[in-house]
């Protein structure tokens, strides 16, 4: 009995394997729910249902989906392209740094110019904060899941250090920056809801996405390398310079995601602009297997699990913590699931007829 790769993946595979993960997930966090002391079908409800009964919480649960879609966009753009970006949070952080000083330097634009200026800005930046692990892996060889993982902790201090010095709120003395212009901050969608636009942008990058890897001969080339770097290379695609192209585009990505966060949301830099935002969006790109749209799914399944633990955690009294569990479960099983797309077990049945 052994594992070899599928030459045809059928369309009814994915959703089987989607459905599967999910309930192998409910099935082993049910025991800790229940040592916690909460019956596992509540806190189920609570989790994954209660967020999507009224109007106030599905336009929470979207607002929380935001950051995510950004961030597994930005992962999954690295991963087909064969570059393994763990530095999305750096990036995102970094995004939002230079959309703060953007606004800071320039207060007195007006908001057709403020807005795409910020969020160009949060390209721009988090793409540089990625430049560097990008060319030591395609001209050194270097594994950019080391440098671009060891470059989050740096941008963390560095947004801790300006909030600190010289970007604290002088009037009220807290670590954290002055309010952002009007001009600078995202619109709202909804009156009354903190629902805002920056939903609008990450659907356009879906879509962008999307288009470019179905659609163009670049988005068939970084396919091509994230399936095997060596066939694509024989083939005449330049791997180096299609890798570049993808690991500064996830970057890019990663970067709009931190403007958008500090825009749209806080409308001020917080020393908590991420929170892990750059590492989850890992878990939405590898559950949506690299699909865009199903990254749009993930990124809203887990933003539901976000909203559904803090109302679990209130009714139920569950640590808050357990919704992080369960995303984490939900991620090592998608993991393993993800094998039996790419890999059939071949010899199984040979085994079967010798035991009976």
């Amino acid at each position: 009995m052994r594992l070899t790769p599928r030459t045809h993946v059928p369309r009814w595979l994915t959703p089987l394997l989607a459905v599967l993960a999910l309930g192998l997930t409910l099935a082993l966090t049910a025991g800790p729910i229940r040592l916690a002391g909460a019956n596992p079908s509540a806190a189920f409800n609570y989790y994954l249902l209660r967020p999507l009964t009224s109007t106030y919480s599905i336009l929470e649960v979207l607002l929380a989906a935001i950051p995510l879609m950004f961030t597994g966009l930005a992962a999954l753009v690295a991963f087909r392209s064969g570059y393994y970006n763990i530095g999305g949070e750096g990036q995102f952080i970094a995004g939002a740094i230079a959309a703060t000083a953007i606004a800071a330097f320039l207060p007195g634009l007006p908001a057709l110019v403020a807005l795409p200026l910020a969020l160009a800005g949060g390209a721009l930046a988090g793409a540089l904060w990625g430049l560097v692990p990008a060319l030591l892996r395609v001209r050194r060889g270097i594994d950019e899941v080391v440098t671009t993982l060891l470059l989050n902790p740096v941008a963390l201090l560095l947004v801790q250090g300006l909030l600190n010095g010289p970007w604290r709120n002088p009037e009220t003395g807290f670590p954290e920056s002055a309010p952002l212009p009007t001009a600078y901050q995202l619109p709202r969608l909804i009156p009354g809801a903190r629902l805002h636009a920056g939903i609008i942008v990450a659907l356009l990058i879906a879509l962008a996405i999307w288009i470019t890897l179905r659609h163009t001969a670049l988005g068939l080339e970084s396919r091509a390398v994230g399936l095997s770097p060596h066939a694509a290379a024989f083939s005449g695609i330049r791997v180096e310079r299609t890798m570049l192209k993808g690991a500064l585009t996830s970057a890019a990505i990663a970067g709009v995601g931190g403007a958008s966060q500090v825009m749209g949301l806080q409308h001020r830099l917080t020393g908590e602009v991420s929170l892990g935002f750059g590492y989850t969006g890992i878990i939405v790109a590898t559950l949506a297997a690299l699909i865009v749209p199903a990254a749009i799914a993930a990124a809203v399944l887990i933003a539901t699990i976000t909203v559904g633990a803090e109302s679990a955690a209130r009714a139920l009294q569950l640590p808050p913590q357990m919704g992080r569990v369960m995303t984490a479960t939900l991620l090592l099983v998608t993991v393993c699931i993800v094998l039996f797309r790419r890999y059939r077990i071949v010899g199984w049945r040979r085994i079967l007829r010798r035991r009976t």
